[in-house]
């Protein structure tokens, strides 16, 4: 690697790969004291500025410590070494725990899984015997066991069966006498319907007829008084002289005797 920097310091007055300018230097420890502590130095202070300037241009939350080989402490935080090492703790516990969680999770629901494939596989090897098929498998215990739980489900279905048959015979029965008391509503309608027509036509018969009735007996009884007027002048009316109804109009006429 090439870093910028005096090759003295790092390799000393008396080395031989001294050159003028930048050069390549081997990373391993320093042994010369002294340039280990000018190297020292000057990496430390371009390593804080560098973490200011990752700071400040990337608006990132930097924390920065260094203890030097006698045990002093140089640190940068633009907010807070303390609260960065907690924030730093916090998202570690974070994500080692969504991945313990994960991990609990998926073993959860693959345990859940493999119950459910074994509910089902039951569950269709007892339809299928109840249907009467994948029966090579069952003792004669199990066949009666089987048989047993057909007839009680057989019977429970039986009684439910008529529950609703009764239900809906009793339904029907209520709508009978619902529609045979409309029916006889109706009927009673209809029935005073036709009394107030006939109490309504009739009204003008008997009328008419009581007016010409009584028409009838005041041209009787003016000519009567015409016959008395006339038997008045010498003349003898006759009557009831014809035994029979049927020459009643003959009643009417009047003998004149000279």
């Amino acid at each position: 690697m090439a870093f910028p920097g005096a090759n003295e310091s790092m390799s000393g007055a008396s080395s031989p790969q001294r050159k003028m300018g930048r050069g390549k230097i081997e990373i391993k420890r320093i042994e010369n004291t002294t340039n280990r502590q000018v190297t020292f130095c000057k990496r430390r202070n371009g390593l804080l500025k560098k973490a200011y300037e990752l700071s400040v241009l990337c608006d990132a939350e930097v924390a920065l410590i260094v203890f030097s080989s006698r045990g002093r402490l140089y640190e940068y935080a633009n907010n807070s070494v303390k609260a960065t090492i907690d924030r730093y703790k916090k998202a570690c516990s974070d994500s080692s725990g969504a991945r313990s969680a994960f991990e609990i999770n998926g073993q959860y629901y693959q345990q859940e899984a493999e119950k459910l494939r074994a509910q089902i596989s039951n569950l269709q090897n007892n339809n299928r015997q109840i249907l009467g098929e994948s029966l090579s498998s069952m003792n004669v215990r199990d066949l009666k066991n089987l048989e047993n739980k057909l007839e009680k489900g057989i019977s429970k279905i039986r009684s439910k069966k008529n529950e609703l048959l009764f239900a809906e015979i009793e339904y029907m029965q209520k709508r009978e006498i619902d529609l045979h008391n409309n029916n006889q509503l109706l009927r009673a309608k209809i029935a005073e319907s036709e009394r107030n027509n006939m109490s309504v036509l009739p009204t003008a018969g008997p009328t008419n007829y009581e007016s010409m009735h009584q028409s009838h007996e005041q041209h009787q009884h003016q000519h009567q008084h015409q016959q008395q007027q006339f038997d008045s002048r010498g003349y003898f009316q006759v009557t009831g002289l014809q035994p029979n109804s049927q020459y009643a109009r003959q009643d009417q006429m009047s003998l004149q005797l000279v």
